[in-house]
């Protein structure tokens, strides 16, 4: 499959044996790296549509179709998330500045965050790949599963799941943007003001929908929550090639733009979607020798897995200093957003 997404989208890595130093190139106008980044465009104008839409059908469906259409909504808040959205901050779709804002803007509309928000917070996931805490308490990587663990254990999936959404801090998210550079905080300020606008005025124009809403938008970013936890527990923070766990469930895979590729994603962030599975062909002996963990079921329904009980460590060592200064120096460096979303 992934030959034949390379042939028709004429995106043709250059002649090199190494998928993670590859760069996909294409006589596209409009995108990128691919024509076939079209498909999580697509999708995303899609799900776009699929949220207004709701808002259209409340006063015009029976109660029982509104609670199935919000739970899907749910459902596809991580799918967004953690496939069209994920993407787009490690290979942003289009050539064009211009188009990629925009994208932006319809992405945080969409889902209900900033993207640019989730922008930050993502590149410093990956500065501490689910790090565990240091003598002080403290992690890298802010949404760390085992941040609020104990004894160097992750904390349970219940409690990561539907307290992280509180945990959230945009202050800290502001304060690194704005350090690193001020436009991109005044737009990432700019989206959650009109994220926050357009739920405010949906919500003024029908106060019933608002609060038969928010429920399911908080539901679904727990749900992100819990594909994230999965896509972690079990892995290894001191190894690299294993920081991530992956499930190489077909039908997840396509649906959800290889977003099961994990464990290859943080070993090589930069690597497009459409190569994951180039990639681990490619690595395959090395994660063995490594043990990376692989799940069967997708990562959303890893509390399924029947190797789950068996892979929870009994103890986890305290992180020390020089493996910080390791973790930072050998993750990728930072994708440079600005050039690609600057207006």
């Amino acid at each position: 499959m992934i030959t034949q997404l390379e042939a028709v989208g004429r995106a043709v890595p250059p002649k090199t044996t190494d998928v993670a130093a590859e760069r996909l190139q294409t006589d596209s106008r409009i995108f990128a790296y691919t024509r076939w980044d079209i498909v999580p465009v697509a999708a995303a104008i899609l799900h776009c549509a699929y949220f207004y839409g709701m808002f259209y059908l409340f006063p015009r469906a029976p109660i029982w179709v509104m609670l199935i259409l919000g739970f899907i909504y749910s459902v596809s808040i991580s799918w967004n998330i953690n496939g069209i959205s994920h993407n787009f901050i490690h290979n942003p779709y289009f050539r064009f500045p211009l188009l990629n804002r925009l994208f932006s803007i319809l992405e945080s509309v969409t889902v209900g965050f900033s993207q640019i928000f989730y922008d930050c917070i993502h590149m410093q996931h990956h500065k501490g790949n689910a790090d565990r805490p240091d003598e002080a308490g403290e992690t890298i990587d802010w949404i760390s599963i085992y941040k609020h663990g104990h004894d160097g254990e992750a904390e349970s999936a219940l409690s990561y799941t539907f307290l992280s959404f509180f945990r959230e801090d945009p202050k800290t998210v502001y304060r690194e943007l704005k350090r690193k550079n001020p436009r991109e905080a005044f737009w990432g300020i700019t989206e959650l003001t009109l994220f926050v606008g357009n739920f405010v005025l949906l919500g003024f124009l029908n106060w019933h929908y608002i609060c038969f809403f928010i429920p399911f938008w908080y539901f679904g970013h727990c749900l992100s929550y819990l594909n994230g936890y999965y896509r972690h527990y079990g892995g290894d923070p001191d190894e690299p090639m294993a920081w991530g766990v992956s499930s190489y469930e077909k039908l997840y895979n396509w649906i959800w733009f290889f977003n099961g590729y994990h464990a290859e994603h943080h070993f090589r962030p930069k690597v497009h979607w459409t190569r994951m599975h180039a990639l681990r062909e490619q690595i395959a002996e090395q994660q063995r020798l490594v043990g990376v963990r692989v799940i069967k079921p997708p990562h959303a329904l890893g509390f399924l897995d029947p190797d789950l009980l068996s892979r929870k460590r009994k103890t986890r060592p305290v992180r020390p200093e020089s493996a910080t200064t390791n973790r930072v120096a050998i993750a990728s460096p930072p994708i440079d957003r600005v050039s690609s979303l600057k207006t």
